[in-house]
């Protein structure tokens, strides 16, 4: 088996044992890089020098007998959401195209002690908005399965290089099921953790009551293996929660004696696929065979969770993206061409003699923030802005936001209730597999509803992950979803590890043409 084919956990013993070296292992994935990404375009920008420089490093310190942290010499993909010190950091968007942040996020700070050797930023839907990675500024994202269809979204460049092996593993954010969706669509495995449970702080937001860091990864027990290193209480982040730290993997082997399962009917109802749906069955089928108990169960108020995250979400994506207005930071227009076309209209109006015109003319502060906003944002980021402030406009935020927040709290009532009786929740991701590019991009709705299974878990804040079970006719991966209580990651985890035990979905990878140079 090559470096590039090695799960992180046996990668991590080779170098730990000296077998490999650091560099050898993360030139193998920049190796892997140079001549595949040209196709999948997962990476917004490689640091190529600075991965060399840091595992040379790694390796000098192990020679000498120092400590090392516990990701020593791994690779490690980030989306480009987390603010890294001195690496630009665009959220897939112009607004922030040249925006290098003077600081890390806390889930950058604890990849670093843990001598984790960042080798890109990973393409993304644009202020993690979409999911398709159509929405980025820069370029579409491409399934390596298929390069005619989407990676998924909103992290679909952090699950196309792990799907593509680029990366050992890598980080995404997960606000409506950015990490779980394009986990599903490129057969990786995708957590999503509990609310609270990894550190927003330097995260840049999308909605903030919603917005969730987690890893992505061939396996449960990599993915494991990452949670471990960036999970944690942050006196930094308000929302972090001060609850106690499990080990994820020392307990990942042990299989869940009389695991109770829960199906949920109203994930099984039109809008599945079929093959979506035999895959799911058989996975579920293979639980059963191990021991597990499945019963049916009802989340009734599921089928408001897509109109409900529809409000929220854009709700607080009008409040995080005010912050962009051309002046503080961030993407500005012309201002000399804005100020000549200013003082041209203005011109034109006078000469006219319209006094109504000139009265209502743009001062240049405004104008400023108008165009900036226009031109620095993309189509479905401006479209989410507007929903949120129209939701949130005199009149109507009774009858939008704070009816919504009711129903968010039914929805969690309704997880709290299937709780009591099964351990975890059990179901397909998506309702399909990785549609083709172009698709859905003038139909918002048919795109919102991908997100028909997981934008649940988001407004619940539990935990998710998705596992692949499956392949359909066409070669493309089926995802399943297993959900857990809050703060039973721990569960969800050996549970998923439990199921790749007896499969062997999550060991297959894609079939890769170089780039034609």
């Amino acid at each position: 088996m090559s470096l590039i084919d090695s799960p992180a956990t046996e990668l991590l013993q080779l170098l730990k044992s000296a077998e490999v070296t650091a560099v050898e292992v993360t030139q193998a994935y920049l190796d892997q890089i140079a001549r595949y990404d040209g196709r999948v375009k997962s990476f917004l920008s490689v640091g190529s020098e600075r991965a060399l420089e840091q595992a040379a490093t790694i390796d000098q310190r192990r020679g000498r007998g120092e400590p090392l942290g516990e990701l020593a010499g791994l690779p490690v993909a980030v989306k480009d959401v987390l603010c890294t010190d001195g690496w630009v950091t665009s959220c897939g968007s112009k607004m922030l195209a040249d925006f290098v942040p003077p600081y890390d996020a806390t889930v950058i700070a604890r990849l670093k002690a843990a001598d984790a050797i960042l080798i890109g930023k990973t393409n993304m839907d644009e202020f993690a908005m979409g999911g398709s990675t159509e929405n980025s500024a820069f370029f579409p994202t491409t399934n390596p399965w298929d390069v005619s269809c989407t990676p998924g979204g909103s992290s679909g460049g952090a699950a196309a290089c792990v799907a593509a092996s680029m990366a050992p593993l890598s980080i995404g954010s997960d606000t409506g099921g950015s990490i779980r969706q394009p986990a599903g669509f490129c057969g990786v495995t995708g957590l999503k953790p509990t609310y609270g449970r990894v550190s927003r702080y330097g995260l840049i937001a999308f909605a903030s009551s919603l917005d969730q860091v987690g890893p992505l990864a061939s396996t449960a027990e990599d993915a494991a293996l990452l949670l471990r290193t960036i999970a944690g209480h942050d006196p930094l982040d308000s929302t972090s929660a001060p609850v106690d730290q499990p080990d994820y993997l020392a307990n990942i082997d042990q299989p869940l004696d009389g695991l109770r399962l829960g199906l949920v009917r109203e994930h099984f109802g039109p809008g599945l696929d079929d093959e979506v749906g035999a895959a799911v069955g058989q996975a579920i089928k293979e639980f059963e065979s191990r021991g597990a108990r499945v019963q049916e169960i009802s989340l009734p108020h599921s089928k408001y969770a897509i109109a409900t995250y529809y409000v929220i979400a854009p709700c607080e994506a009008s409040s995080n993206l005010a912050r962009y207005d051309g002046v503080h930071y961030g993407y500005r227009t012309d201002e000399a061409a804005m100020l000549a076309d200013l003082a041209e209209e203005r011109k034109q109006l006078a000469a006219a003699g319209d006094e109504a015109g000139l009265a209502n003319l743009d001062s240049p502060l405004m104008r400023l923030y108008r165009l900036s906003r226009s031109e620095g944002f993309g189509p479905e980021v401006k479209r989410r802005i507007m929903l949120g402030a129209y939701a949130l406009s005199a009149g109507y935020k009774d009858a939008y936001y704070v009816k919504a927040l009711k129903v968010r709290r039914l929805i969690r009532n309704d997880y709290d209730a299937a709780f009591r009786d099964v351990d975890l929740i059990v179901g397909p991701t998506t309702p399909t597999v990785a549609f083709g590019l172009g698709e859905m991009v003038d139909d918002p709705l048919a795109m919102y509803l991908q997100d028909l299974y997981t934008v649940s878990a988001n407004l619940a804040g539990i935990a998710g992950i998705s596992v692949p079970c499956g392949m359909t006719s066409t070669g493309l991966p089926v995802g399943l979803q297993l959900q857990a209580p809050p703060f039973q990651e721990e569960r969800l985890l050996r549970a998923a590890h439990m199921f790749q035990q007896a499969t062997d979905w999550h060991t297959k990878r894609p079939t890769l043409a170089a780039e034609t140079p």
